[in-house]
């Protein structure tokens, strides 16, 4: 009796996935519940498990095709009479070190890099966690190939000029000389054969299908543009307050909590704030009607390799220093292996995003609608200020205040900021309001 595998609803929004790795072939045995295909969707990597024990006796749709909800994928037959009957399924961890020992561990556009550039993975070093190869190492390797290749390859070979011959002393001889025979003129050997290094030197152009995260970045960022009145206003935080809690804390912080104590739990705890006090901020336009949320889902943007993702701090508000350090450590290194889910991805009421970490000093950071807000960070650095009348150096940041021109005026968006400023300025203030 065969069993279709069908590709499930994982999500109101997702409709339509592509193929991103088969983690069985054909005919290999299958248990009830155990992962078969790994899916990529538009927000994360899904996996497809079997629906009964059996024989994965056939594959319908390949890696790289896309897929839409409800369609076939492949087909489980039962085991013939007489086989060996799979084991039970192992647990979630101990699955995931098999299929990492049956082949280089690597992202699903890295593998179909390597797969259309003719790469053995392999051979290509790993960068990324748990010693994945990524998009950019399979780059990087390509390139070091093409160097390697120009650098074998033969130069023009210089012509070789015959060997001098010292002439003999001449004498002094009143008689006339013979006419001596004319020297035959030199011919320069022939060059050598062109040979081609044993290593062919890489295409110069590589073409490579958007991963669908990609292409749902690129069509969301585009209409953002599109769909919303966005202005971006500026400003300047002083750090040097939050800075020194660091410094004093950090140590009790690390031991009692197990995590680094950062700059982000300042800036939720002042954002909530501060959307409290200009709710329009959190709030979405729906039609010609606004919806008014009383609650403070803060999306935190993280650059993972394959893409950009905003996994969501669900009610900010009630969330402690130690809890939002510790969730989004946890986002950062499930974001970097695709393992977060398609709930932690969906929704949120206010984004924040701080390409500091990468080294941004200013920028004007593109909203996520539906939102109607987002708040850019950046690179802290020792600048000069007046401060009480004296120019002293002090730690400083930009930050960028992205808003929906539709529904928020400028008035409440500069208020916003300069809320936001006031609160990380003087961290007390956050316990004044409340924390």
């Amino acid at each position: 009796m065969a069993t279709e595998i069908v590709f499930p609803e994982v999500g109101e929004s997702i409709v339509e996935a592509t193929v991103a790795r088969w983690l069985k072939r054909e005919g290999e045995p299958v248990v009830a519940g155990e992962p078969v295909v790994e899916l990529e969707t538009e927000k994360a990597n899904v996996e497809v498990p079997a629906p009964r024990s059996g024989v994965l006796a056939r594959i319908i749709r390949r890696e790289g095709e896309d897929v839409r909800v409800g369609e076939v994928l492949g087909v489980v037959e039962e085991a013939p009479v007489g086989a060996e009957q799979p084991p039970a399924a192992p647990a979630p961890e101990e699955t995931a070190g098999v299929r990492a020992e049956e082949g280089p561990k690597a992202t699903p556009l890295a593998r179909r890099l390597a797969e259309e550039a003719g790469i053995d993975l392999s051979k290509v070093p790993a960068s990324g966690p748990g010693g994945r190869v990524t998009r950019e190492d399979v780059l990087a390797y390509i390139e070091r190939q093409r160097a390697a290749a120009q650098a074998e390859a033969p130069r023009p070979a210089q012509p070789q000029v015959g060997p001098e011959v010292e002439p003999a002393p001449v004498r002094p001889d009143t008689r006339a000389a013979p006419p001596r025979p004319e020297a035959p003129a030199w011919t320069p050997p022939p060059p050598p054969p062109i040979t081609r290094p044993e290593a062919e030197a890489p295409p110069r152009e590589v073409r490579v299908r958007m991963s669908r995260r990609r292409q749902t970045i690129a069509r969301r960022m585009l209409e953002a543009t599109q769909t919303t009145a966005m202005l971006t206003t500026f400003n300047e935080v002083d750090m040097g307050a939050v800075m020194e809690v660091r410094r004093k804390y950090r140590e009790m912080f690390q031991q009692k909590y197990g995590v680094s104590l950062g700059i982000m739990p300042f800036f939720v705890k002042a954002t909530v704030a501060a959307l409290k006090a200009f709710p329009k901020l959190n709030a979405e336009i729906q039609g010609d009607e606004i919806v008014h949320k009383n609650y403070y889902d803060i999306g935190i943007a993280v650059g993972a390799t394959e893409g950009l993702v905003v996994p969501v701090l669900r009610d900010a508000d009630k969330l402690s220093f130690a809890e939002i350090e510790q969730k989004i450590a946890d986002f950062a290194r499930r974001a970097e292996e695709n393992k977060l889910t398609l709930e932690e991805l969906q929704g949120g009421t206010f984004t924040i995003t701080n390409g500091g970490v990468f080294g941004s000093l200013l920028s004007t950071p593109i909203l996520n609608p539906p939102q109607v807000g987002i708040l850019g960070l950046h690179r802290i650095i020792d600048r000069p200020v007046a401060v009480n009348g004296q120019v002293v150096v002090r730690p400083m940041m930009y930050v960028a205040l992205t808003y929906d021109h539709r529904l928020v005026d400028g008035r409440e968006a500069v208020q916003f900021l300069v809320r936001i400023k006031q609160l990380v300025e003087d961290p007390a203030l956050l316990l004044v309001e409340g924390w």
